[in-house]
């Protein structure tokens, strides 16, 4: 099938990915880090309590993201994403209520429950669930959401600190959210439910079966794939964190700096298009074990560049991984364990990369705070890479012959 005769066929499903995956952005770290040196100033924050509030508030998501995801095994997206983004709304009125650092930790589990957990959860198990033979394609196109975010939000909301109170903006970031609640009702008018599609499309996976959550944690192939699934989460969160500080401690200002991200988005959707081409014709088996390498070029340069063009040459390698990311680990886990299930199973994946991104800012600002340099520690981030490659390449390795057909 042609590119735009699918597009055409099926625009309205891909639409309302692409539009969760776009709301996510409001409790991504790539946003919420934009607004740390205000958060920090007017709390009286060190890098490390920040990080430490941050992490908090992001592994409390983790664990209900473990419950709440399989939410989507059971309820049609247009109820549930609808429910989720009100949530999203709410949570940024919250942020731009925060009375003080003690409710900070609350704050930040909501957004990035509702946010980064629940709302992008959603988008990627209805394309997972939704297409089989064109997973990929769909995949790719419906994660472009969070490319438009990253490119479009942090410049834009950097530019408007210089004029409007940051708690204001917050106020904004929650009326974008509100506008998308009837925007998914009309684009999913026609939606399935997730049981009537397990039944008339079903994928199976290894030995031809639909795997259960409680088969897929006993399975070893899962935990060959947990430092893969934390090392983007963790490395790349903390990575855009700690933009500010980033900048503070490079020859440039944060604005230029930040004027880098639609390049780093132009990178991210040509990875994420190829990656979902190859996916369809590859499968993951064969692209999995290599995706992550480009992480360790990326983070050797940052660790060293002193010039723009520099942390640009950085962006390009970080984009090539974070890209696939988009929609090979996706992809895996219909392709290996089916699709029956995939709703609770995805959650326990999206439960470790959350627990990732908990973990990445909360380590990294304490070792700031230690001494340790942003620079140093992106040393040690690159050698985690090359391990979580190894370790894929030997459990993908062992187990791909178990796939059907």
């Amino acid at each position: 099938m042609r590119l735009t005769q699918f597009l055409r066929l099926n625009a309205p499903w891909l639409a309302a990915g692409g539009l969760l995956t776009f709301m996510s952005s409001f409790g991504q770290t790539f946003f919420i880090s934009i607004f740390a040196g205000e958060i920090r100033a007017e709390f009286g924050l060190s890098h490390g309590e920040w990080g430490g509030l941050y992490s908090l508030g992001t592994m409390t998501s983790a664990v209900m993201m473990i419950w709440a995801g399989a939410l989507t095994d059971r309820f049609r997206v247009r109820g549930l994403g609808a429910l989720i983004l009100l949530a999203l709304a709410a949570s940024s009125l919250a942020m731009a209520a925060a009375p003080g650092a003690w409710a900070l930790a609350f704050v930040i589990f909501a957004l990035r429950f509702t946010g980064q957990g629940m709302t992008s959860h959603i988008a990627v198990v209805a394309m997972a669930r939704w297409f089989v033979a064109t997973r990929g394609r769909a995949l790719a196109i419906a994660t472009l959401g969070f490319s438009v975010g990253e490119a479009l939000l942090p410049i834009s909301f950097v530019a408007m600190l210089s004029y409007v109170d940051w708690r204001f903006l917050w106020v904004v970031a929650a009326v974008v959210a509100m506008s998308g609640i009837p925007i998914l009702l009309l684009l999913l008018r026609n939606e399935r439910t997730p049981q009537s599609m397990a039944q008339e499309n079903p994928s199976t996976g290894m030995h031809g079966e639909h795997w259960t959550r409680r088969q897929t944690l006993h399975h070893p192939l899962f935990w060959f794939l947990v430092p893969a699934l934390l090392g983007p989460s963790a490395f790349g969160t903390a990575f855009f964190f700690h933009q500010v500080y980033f900048a503070e401690i490079k020859p440039w200002e944060h604005v230029q700096f930040v004027a880098l991200f639609p390049f780093y988005t132009l990178f991210g959707i040509g990875s994420m298009l190829l990656s979902g081409w190859a996916l369809d014709r590859f499968g993951t088996a064969r692209l999995m074990p290599f995706f992550q390498l480009p992480m360790v070029v990326a983070f050797v340069i940052f660790a060293f560049t002193t010039n723009l063009l520099g942390a640009l040459l950085g962006f390009f390698f970080m984009a090539l991984t974070t890209g696939a990311n988009s929609t090979l680990p996706n992809a895996f886990w219909a392709e290996f364990y089916g699709t029956r299930n995939i709703g609770s199973i995805k959650a326990m994946a999206a439960a470790v990369m959350v627990l990732g991104s908990a973990i990445g800012p909360g380590i990294t600002g304490l070792l700031i705070d230690q001494g340790i340099g942003l620079e140093t520690q992106y040393l040690a981030v690159a050698v985690y890479f090359i391990f979580a490659t190894f370790m894929l390449a030997i459990g993908i390795g062992r187990y791909k012959s178990l796939l059907p057909g």
